[in-house]
């Protein structure tokens, strides 16, 4: 498993917790960016953990790799060097590229697609699991050139399946929900005065700030709401995190939101835990807004009533595949013009919320129990490759 940033996003967390239960009786190495972080959370018992080679930390190999880039124009000499101790004579049947939206990122595509290259060229298969990919990204001939060489898509939501079937990428393509739909929760405690089924979750990360077209207009929108769910109702306000990395923390934009309220006993400001006791923090709540994709992922495997602030297809993607259509589910922070817009979708969802809950109450058996059969996927892929064919 490959291209994984590391636990503290707990999306990333989620994503290969759920991936390594799903393929128990399989060897699992995790090449990760942060090996401290993934032996901080809950993913040591689960597989083996490799610390990959970071070529920036290296001056000399910096520089020796720049140049031979630059002379022989040969672009995976960077990933030859970060991937070295599972390629050559260590080199693995299989590679799960596990970071399911780094092609919306065009740093982390140009990664993307040089590592999938690198490990094809050495004789391996790939995966490309439980991705997005924004339907305009395949018109892009080296981008469709890329996905053809994957033994295996699993697209989350419909709108990417779609856009790579209409890109002529079929039949390496296999619609599954994402790989965290089937993550389960630990229990953790919950603070004094927590009201179970009283409280509404709340999550806000920087990056859908950076993508508001307003300056300021989405935490003020945030604050509006907290404001109104306490002058207007009994619940309680939930502050969660599902992501700490240094250069995007949803702590500070929290602790923000927090500021003001420290003395009311009913807001709670939650520090960072593994991916699954922040399931089982959201699983626990009446309602739940959030930013973060994987946040949101935990709240509708929960049953818990939910209102995405996306920015991108896996928003309205995983929306539309759940209830028919991203409306209402899904408010796009780039649509966010006044500071009220938040309380109203709010109050949609509240107004139904029996009727949300009750939805996926139905759907989610099903829905989480097909997240978990892309593993079968894996096994069949895997087994091929132990027999020296794919079947």
């Amino acid at each position: 498993m490959y291209l994984h940033g590391g636990s503290g996003n707990h999306g990333c967390e989620a994503i290969i917790n759920s991936t390594c239960h799903m393929l128990d009786g399989i060897p699992k190495l995790l090449v990760t960016n942060s090996e401290e972080e993934d032996r901080a959370y809950s993913l040591a018992p689960l597989c083996d953990i490799l610390q990959e080679r970071k070529i920036a930390e290296h001056f000399f190999a910096h520089v020796w790799y720049y140049v031979w880039r630059a002379v022989f124009h040969d672009p995976e000499s960077f990933m030859r060097y970060r991937f070295r101790q599972v390629l050559g004579q260590n080199r693995a049947p299989l590679y799960l590229s596990t970071g399911g939206d780094l092609y919306c990122y065009e740093l982390s595509r140009k990664e993307a697609i040089t590592a999938n290259a690198a490990f094809c060229r050495a004789g391996a298969r790939t995966i490309l699991w439980g991705c997005s990919l924004e339907p305009e990204l395949l018109r892009e001939p080296e981008v469709i050139e890329d996905m053809k060489r994957y033994a295996l898509i699993t697209p989350r939501e419909s709108i990417t399946e779609q856009a790579l079937r209409a890109a002529g990428v079929t039949d390496n393509v296999r619609l599954y929900p994402d790989p965290a739909f089937a993550l389960e929760p630990e229990e953790t405690e919950l603070p004094r005065g927590f009201v179970r089924g009283g409280t509404i979750g709340i999550n806000v990360s920087p990056m859908v700030v950076e993508r508001e077209s307003v300056p300021g207009i989405t935490m003020a929108n945030y604050r509006k709401l907290i404001d109104y769910i306490l002058q207007t109702s009994d619940n309680c306000v939930a502050l969660i995190p599902h992501v700490v990395w240094h250069h995007t923390d949803d702590r500070r934009a929290l602790r923000e939101l927090y500021r003001g309220h420290e003395a009311n006993d009913r807001v709670f400001l939650f520090q960072d835990m593994s991916c699954r006791k922040l399931k089982y923090v959201i699983s626990q709540c009446r309602i739940f807004i959030g930013a973060r994709t994987h946040a949101t992922i935990a709240a509708y495997s929960s049953c818990v009533p939910t209102l995405v602030i996306g920015y991108s297809v896996k928003s309205r993607g995983i929306a539309r595949d759940l209830f028919g259509s991203e409306e209402h589910y899904v408010l796009p922070v780039q649509a966010l013009e006044k500071p009220e817009e938040l309380i109203q979708a709010y109050d949609w969802i509240a107004g139904r919320e029996d009727q949300v809950r009750a939805d996926l109450e139905r759907m989610m058996p099903a829905y989480r129990a097909r997240a978990a059969e892309a593993g079968e996927e894996v096994r069949r892929i895997w087994d091929g490759c132990r027999a020296g064919s794919v079947q």
